[in-house]
């Protein structure tokens, strides 16, 4: 396998040396480029590749020699002509070393309708200057526009994640992957190689971890939230030899891909203490893990268990050149540390004031250790706590904060929240989406993040190295699906970290993008390719009724729409503003591309109700990351899906008590209002304590009107609640308690839990 991503680059070669010049008629294209490049000046003419091309290299050094054929084997390989390195001035592509670009991945790309130029400080910005000319070829079917471009990435980091812990991937699928991240520019692979459910890096000095860590008796089937829990009862792993690593990380460096390897402590280890029980604080036995969640197996702090780290560490060094070596920290929980004698004598010892502290000198010893060989650590923000270990490089998931509190402290930081940068989220309402671990990242807000916050200073944001996004595998078990998981949204993740804020365009993006996806699609890349599918707003809430708009992520295509349940045709309803949606029944929607259904439709289903496009207040807002439909998802007469918390009408609240005002315009006699929330521990969501419901005819005064308990620990996945009211008035308060803390023995004890709601139904 050589760069997947060539969209048949070679074969438009070929054509171009033989057919007709362009037509008049159809201009060459340029803004198609993604990346967008910095800046890019369009002249007149083409120049067309000869059948054997010569690659000029004057007297450049070895590197940028390397990188040159690295091309001239692809573009040889693929088209079965011959490319070369070492032609005279007068060679078709002229490379030069210049000293004005200061970047090591800038480039300078001049294509005249003689030849064409590249200009770059490093090797680096000439292979980024090669991918910039294969997409131009590709889009003009083989004739080069004259065009001048200079560019350079906006970050440093640029990266993409995958985990093969949860399930294992063969080489050839990380080659490919690895393909796909420099087809795009991005110079980062975070390879995170151990889990709890299995360990996927052969230690030789460690043979049991190839023997036992790497496999599990068998797997759950289904989502976490599932009941009952049910496995399949096959075996299952793998791990990659220390000869294939070698040859991925080659691999990867020829394409100025550097791999950040992971190894997960001191939690997320319950693989690697199923081989050596003898590192955890209880002695055993212990299993690979067969579900997913957080497990209280971590790491012992004990000489013994730091000697075998170290050890590990020293022949994942030997591995992996990268000055990074990234550590996890993250979720550890600390039961079995304030259980253990020798964890609570070592705080004494070391004057620890607790289990955070001591999650603190752990990674610190860690960082001293790679350190003393020349290498960095990156951890999960969790290392912040209990103090962060003096040259670690925080990597920012739960939101920004840490990567905000880092910065302010001078530590480098990448970001990847949750909310823009999780990949096994789903991406699209569709209720045919295939099985995701939860939540909702659509492709728009991925291309709209921005990955310095707002509360940084300049001098501050200079810490902020780049962005990443992770790909993890609870339920993606093919490459097939963590292709369609990751693509497009890591190209729109790429643009983010290279192109400028300013340049930055959904809309214009989304039209460049098209093209790609179907070409990753004719090359065998699984893309999702959203582009056409109809995307509804509800309008509701604000006491103008329901409304609902209608668009698709690429601009112009024409919509067509339903209300009485029958599918759309070209003869349907032409969206052209707002609907208005009053009482019950279906609007179904679809995109047309001439005169063909195209993408996926719309469904909904409206549910008449008497607070049903009322105006509604909350005293506590959700949280922005579960927000996605607005406060008046909660009355807009459209229930959530039933097997996902994701979806615009889910509100999610965290650690917050859900209070509402309603004001339903007139005195009504009121029977009822019911409830749904969602249950899934798995992700810390808990049904509430209690509902109380009061009525009020000025909106000042409120009388109970009826309360009810309600059985937290529930094993369906949707609950839905009704309360009696038998009352009188024009404002409704609806008050839901949220369950507070995590009780023990829960998953995600000791912390807030969430609380998920979607329509509440007045009648």
């Amino acid at each position: 396998m050589r760069n997947l991503a060539l969209f048949t680059l070679i074969g438009l070669l070929m054509f171009a040396c033989e057919s007709d010049q362009p037509s008049s008629e159809t201009p060459l294209a340029v803004d198609f480029l993604i990346p967008k490049p910095n800046t890019v000046e369009i002249g007149s003419g083409y120049f067309a590749l000869p059948s054997e091309a010569q690659i000029s290299s004057g007297e450049l050094g070895e590197d940028w020699q390397s990188t040159l054929q690295f091309w001239a084997d692809v573009f040889s390989e693929e088209s079965k002509s011959t490319w070369k390195v070492g032609g005279q001035d007068n060679a078709a592509i002229v490379v030069e070393k210049s000293t004005a670009l200061s970047s090591p991945e800038a480039y300078f790309l001049e294509i005249n309708p003689q030849q064409i130029r590249i200009q770059a400080s490093e090797a680096a910005g000439v292979y980024y200057a090669f991918q910039t000319l294969r997409q131009l070829i590709w889009a003009n079917e083989g004739h080069i526009p004259v065009v001048k471009i200079s560019d350079s990435p906006r970050f440093a980091y640029r990266g993409m994640h995958l985990d093969v812990g949860r399930h294992f991937f063969p080489v050839d699928f990380i080659k490919k992957y690895i393909d796909l991240l420099a087809t795009y520019k991005m110079n980062r692979f975070h390879w995170h190689l151990t889990e709890d459910q299995g360990w996927r890096i052969e230690i030789k000095q460690y043979p049991k971890l190839q023997e036992i860590a790497a496999y599990r008796k068998e797997t759950l089937i289904g989502h976490y939230n599932d009941q009952p829990q049910t496995y399949d009862g096959q075996r299952y792993g793998g791990f990659y030899t220390q000869e294939e690593v070698k040859e991925v990380v080659a691999y990867a460096a020829k394409q100025f891909v550097t791999i950040i390897p992971e190894i997960e402590l001191p939690g997320h280890a319950q693989a690697a203490l199923a081989a050596y029980p003898e590192l955890s604080c209880t002695g055993g036995p212990i299993e690979a893990a067969t579900k997913w969640g957080v497990f209280e197996e971590v790491y012992c702090p004990k000489e013994n268990t730091f000697t075998f780290l170290e050890n590990v560490l020293t022949e994942v060094m030997a591995l992996f050149p990268s000055a990074y070596v990234h550590i996890g920290g993250d979720e550890c929980p600390k039961t079995r540390w304030e259980e253990c004698t020798e964890c609570q004598a070592l705080m004494i010892k070391e004057g620890l004031e607790d289990e955070h502290a001591l999650q603190s000198y752990f990674i610190r010893r860690i960082e001293k250790f790679l350190n003393a060989n020349g290498r960095q650590i990156i951890g999960w923000d969790e290392i912040l706590e209990g103090g962060l270990a003096p040259n670690a490089t925080v990597m920012s998931w739960r939101g920004e904060e840490g990567g905000i509190a880092a910065a302010k402290q001078g530590h480098n930081v990448i970001m990847t929240p949750t909310t823009y940068c999780y990949f096994d989220y789903y991406q699209s309402q569709d209720p045919g989406e295939p099985l995701a671990i939860g939540g909702f990242l659509p492709l728009e807000k991925v291309y709209n993040y921005e990955p310095i916050p707002a509360e940084l200073s300049a001098e501050e944001a200079k810490y902020i190295l780049g962005a990443q996004g992770n790909v993890w595998t609870e339920y993606l078990s093919t490459p097939g699906a963590v292709e369609y998981m990751a693509y497009p949204r890591a190209i729109a993740l790429a643009e983010v970290v290279w192109s400028a804020k300013e340049d930055r365009n959904f809309k214009g993006f989304t039209k460049r993008l098209n093209p790609h996806l179907r070409h990753l699609k004719a090359e065998g890349v699984n893309t999702a390719n959203h582009l056409l599918d109809v995307e509804p707003e509800i309008i509701s809430g604000d006491g103008e009724g329901i409304k609902v708009k209608l668009s698709t992520p690429l601009e112009g295509s024409e919509i067509r729409y339903t209300l009485d349940g029958k599918t759309p045709d070209v003869n349907s309803a032409l969206y052209q503003q707002p609907v208005s949606v009053e009482g019950t029944l279906q609007l179904n929607a679809q995109a047309f591309d001439q005169g063909k259904a195209s993408g996926r439709p719309a469904k909904i289903q409206f549910q008449a109700h008497l607070a049903a496009g009322k105006k509604i207040s909350l005293e506590h807002q959700p949280h922005p990351k579960y927000n996605a439909g607005g406060i008046g998802a909660l009355i807009n007469g459209v229930n959530g899906a039933d097997e996902r918390y994701g979806d615009a009408e889910w509100l999610g609240f965290s650690g917050k008590d859900l209070i509402a005002n309603i004001d339903l315009e007139t005195s009504q006699e009121l029977e009822s209002i019911s409830f749904r929330f969602f249950n899934g521990p798995g992700q810390w969501i808990y049904l509430p304590q209690k509902v109380e419901v009061s009525t009020s005819e000025d909106g000042t005064t409120f009388n109970l009107a009826n309360s009810q308990n309600i059985n937290t620990f529930n094993e369906e996945k949707v609950v839905n609640v009704k309360v009696p009211i038998k009352s009188k008035g024009r404002y409704l308060k609806v008050h839901v308690y949220n369950l507070g803390r995590i009780p023990e023995g829960n998953v995600g004890a000791g912390n807030a839990p969430w609380l998920f709601v979607d329509e509440m139904v007045v009648k």
